[in-house]
């Protein structure tokens, strides 16, 4: 369990700076983090800390891919939980 608990924090870290970290560099003009990046650490638990970072730095909120997908995957991790809680009791002990 502590190392579940380690990786989601470890994931929701890394979508906060990659969020920030992006968003610095749009201001600068520099080099970007890939879309599909931000999405792949959202995607693997990081969504917490991508919604975040999204909106904690007001980085990419125009663009209805990230307003939308950054939240509905939030939401399937929290399904997810919900569901393994409940019908997989085993796999939390």
């Amino acid at each position: 369990m502590k190392i579940i608990i380690s990786y989601c924090i470890f994931m929701n870290l890394l979508g906060l700076i990659l969020f920030a970290y992006d968003k610095r560099q749009a201001v600068q003009h520099k080099w970007r983090i890939q879309e599909r990046t931000l999405f792949l650490v959202a995607l693997l638990g990081g969504a917490p800390g991508a919604s975040l970072g999204m909106y904690l730095f007001h980085h990419k909120t125009q663009k209805m891919k990230f307003v939308i997908g950054i939240p509905s995957i939030l939401l399937f991790h929290v399904v997810l939980i919900y569901y393994g809680y409940h019908y997989l009791p085993g796999i939390w002990s």
